[in-house]
């Protein structure tokens, strides 16, 4: 007999609004999963998926949805479905610690606006996902909390910062789940777990009611297991919001993004690369090889595939972003007498922020600016890009701080994630897509990089490749 959390997201759905499954089962069927499988009640037994579980409120909310089900109401396509909110993200009346000792306490009275659209559609959070400290790494392994595993391997990392959020999608622990992206925060744990990730273009979700990330690198976005139910759950988050400081242009009227998971956009140009021009990175050979399968079967499916000629990345490029990403430890919402209780990482990017002159900052995103009109002018001649998302498979919990914490362990995630963040400064839609798993079951996905604004694409694409090559059905041990 077929589970509940072996549905995708929109079949699950369906069952709701044919009264074949009902909100408050599929609830309890979760919760049920998350108990045994994550074991939130020791932080450091389980997969490390959730710092906190909102089961009382979560009945509550299947139970109104529930009501509506039985009362005829016109239901939106995820109606009843539970998912997860990362722990980054405001949500009133709820612990919301930013992955941040400092920060154990605290309990907004607002929550962010993506996280009000999701419950609008009826979509039900089970609870806030692992993160690291402030979102900073991309790995998620928090000082009041164990680290969040890969449901592959364990002993591996599901990356981050969205790490606590894959962890949960690729476990069946939630069919979707909100995650967010600085310089790779929702492609890395998605290229980690196996599963499918969209980092939207800049301005196609709103980041209010704060929008505090004034570099303007961070966006929301979907983690799932199929293309179909991100794009659906991107089109329940997308939209602007008066003040946002920018603005993804909408979709024609009466389109979805959903709905282009069912077009043939034709034959596609896509620019493809392998070196990314970051210093002392080093591509695996699985990484390699997962890079030239995907593009065999694009070519297979009639794309034409071809070499860009230079890397997008140089280390003057390196140093403007690092300069950019230490301002954001700069407006830590912290005390002065709480700094010493950071983590070692936080600690660092915090003082070499606060290290800066305003010139500094300011030549450095000069720079980013420029740099990210030029990477877009000379690639506009293509419909998608092509990349790793990582140079490396996952890496086993503790990797990161080998070679000392800090500085050193920041130089260590440069050279891992080296692909990523370069589309966090365009501002371009980016997906993680998971068609290739290793000879010892570790996932490896590839990066689609589509022109400014334009994530239909890219889903039209992730969408047949899906149905050449599906991955939905790969589960990992313990499912």
């Amino acid at each position: 007999m077929t589970q509940p959390h072996e549905l995708t997201a929109l079949e699950q759905a369906a069952a709701i609004r044919e009264r074949a499954l009902s909100p408050v089962e599929l609830v309890e069927h979760y919760l049920g999963r998350i108990l045994a499988i994550d074991r939130p009640d020791d932080a450091y037994a389980g997969l490390g998926a959730f710092f906190t579980v909102t089961s009382e409120q979560a009945r509550e909310q299947a139970a109104d949805g529930e009501r509506a089900v039985l009362a005829g109401e016109d239901l939106g396509p995820l109606h009843g479905i539970p998912t997860a909110l990362k722990d980054l993200n405001l949500t009133a009346g709820v612990r919301t610690t930013l992955g941040s000792e400092t920060m154990r306490n605290f309990v907004p009275d607002v929550s962010d606006i993506v996280v009000d659209k999701l419950r609008a559609a009826g979509t039900i959070s089970l609870g806030k996902t692992a993160t690291p400290e402030f979102g900073f790494p991309c790995y998620t392994e928090p000082s009041f909390a164990g680290p969040a595993r890969n449901p592959w391997d364990i002993e591996r990392l599901s990356g981050g910062s969205s790490g606590g959020a894959a962890t949960a999608v690729a476990a069946g622990l939630v069919p979707i789940a909100l995650g967010s992206d600085g310089g790779g925060s929702i492609r890395i744990p998605a290229n980690c777990c196996g599963i499918f990730g969209i980092k939207p273009s800049r301005g196609r979700i709103s980041s209010g009611p704060l929008g505090a990330d004034t570099t303007g690198l961070s966006v929301h976005g979907p983690l799932a297991r199929t293309v179909r139910d991100a794009a659906a759950m991107l089109d329940v988050m997308a939209g602007m919001a008066p003040g946002d400081p920018y603005w993804a242009p909408p979709l024609v009227d009466g389109e979805t993004f959903r709905s282009y998971a069912d077009r043939d956009l034709g034959r596609l140009r896509i620019g493809r690369y392998l070196e990314s021009g970051m210093p002392g990175a080093e591509v695996d050979r699985e990484v390699e090889r997962a890079w030239a399968a995907m593009s065999e079967l694009l070519e297979y499916l009639g794309h034409e595939v071809e070499d860009l000629p230079t890397p997008p990345l140089t280390s003057e490029v390196v140093d403007d972003f690092e300069t950019v990403w230490s301002l954001s430890g700069t407006t830590l919402p912290i005390s002065d007498r709480q700094v010493g209780d950071l983590q070692p990482l936080t600690a660092y990017l915090r003082d070499r922020g606060m290290g800066l002159s305003a010139k500094q900052a300011m030549d450095a995103l000069y720079a980013l600016r420029l740099f990210a009109r030029r990477w877009v002018e000379e690639t506009a001649v293509y419909d998608v890009l092509l990349a790793p998302v990582c140079s490396m498979t996952p890496r086993p919990i503790g990797w990161f701080g080998q070679d000392g914490s800090g500085a050193p362990d920041f130089e260590r995630q440069k050279r891992y994630a080296a692909y990523t963040a370069v589309y966090n400064v365009t501002g371009q839609p980016a997906v993680s897509v998971p068609l290739y798993w290793t000879e010892d079951g570790l996932p490896v996905g590839s990066m689609l990089v589509g022109r400014p604004g334009d994530e239909a694409t890219l889903i039209a694409l992730s969408a047949q490749l899906e149905e050449a090559q599906p991955w939905a059905q790969r589960r990992p041990p313990g499912w």
